[in-house]
């Protein structure tokens, strides 16, 4: 079998201390925020998605694909390895996070999340050789086009960083917005390949799997680095975010500010060109597929 990684809720390691600036605290408020017994705390990495034991007939050799291709990317200086995904939004408003925070005052929150002032959807893109992590807050929806655009500013903001990079390896999961199923998504990764002439090979890890994928155990660090905040506004969720750390480095975040629709599809006769351009394993072509890049 093809060997799986260790914990993800053990990875990484946290910075201490908020933002500057503290909270206002409210006499309206109900409940305090508590320190709550250590045995009831799960990371988001490590919480819903343990079901590993579930498995497709494929799910081996899924994992012995996404080692080959690591394997060769981790050998050519041309490629550059990446893990791409969403997490759950973040609610913006006086919350309880069910963490504690250190303060002269006592801080008090709501316990439940009704009717937030607003809700940020984040996309991760860890660069796994320089273990940067870049994070892109929306303030619209988790959509197809929404993924795609954070590729892009992320793209733009590193590829100088990256100016021999000729390939990227993208880890993924099989969320519903970034499956290989998903036409928009696929004919927005066609035109980033041409745009950029750069050729992408995807890499699917299987259901109930998807913990593995790295950029999951970033996610984690992050719930731990903020729980015990009250996340009031856009500009504190951002703060809470660039101090963080991920294995020492503190991550790169972005906000993007545009509205997105949601069940954006092409129909099969506006998908077959992007179809035509999609070359997919033979073995496992739902899991791994490759975009090379068109000119002219």
């Amino acid at each position: 079998h093809a060997a799986r990684p260790g914990n993800p809720a053990l990875r990484g390691h946290v910075t201490a201390g908020p933002p500057s600036g503290r909270p206002r605290s409210s006499t309206t408020r109900r409940t305090l925020i508590v320190s709550y017994p250590e045995s009831t705390r799960r990371s988001a990495a490590a919480g819903s998605q343990d079901q590993a034991s579930k498995k497709l007939p494929e799910t081996d050799a899924i994992f012995e694909n996404l080692n080959q291709v690591h394997a060769h990317a981790a050998r050519d200086p041309e490629t550059l390895r990446i893990s791409l995904d969403t997490k759950a939004k973040v609610k913006i408003g006086e919350f309880s996070r069910g963490g504690v925070a250190r303060g002269a005052e006592v801080v008090q929150a709501v316990d439940h999340d009704m009717h937030p002032d607003a809700v940020l959807a984040p996309a991760g893109i860890l660069e796994l050789a320089a273990d940067q992590l870049n994070i892109v807050f929306g303030t619209s929806r988790d959509t197809s086009d929404f993924v795609a655009d954070a590729l892009e500013l992320w793209w733009t903001n590193r590829h100088k960083v990256h100016g021999q990079v000729r390939r990227l390896q993208i880890d993924l999961d099989n969320g519903p917005e970034i499956a290989s199923s998903r036409t928009q998504f696929m004919k927005r990764l066609v035109e980033f390949s041409d745009r950029h002439q750069l050729t992408l090979e995807l890499a699917y890890y299987p259901p109930y799997h998807s913990k593995y994928n790295p950029i999951e155990r970033c996610w984690g660090i992050l719930e731990n680095h903020w729980n015990g905040a009250l996340l009031t506004s856009i500009d504190t969720v951002l703060s809470w975010a660039k101090t963080m750390t991920w294995r020492a480095v503190t991550p790169i975040v972005h906000l993007l500010d545009r509205v997105y629709e949601t069940g954006v599809r092409l129909t099969p006769s506006e998908f077959q060109p992007t179809a035509a351009r999609l070359k997919r394993s033979t073995l496992l072509p739902k899991w791994s597929l490759l975009i090379e890049p068109q000119t002219g």
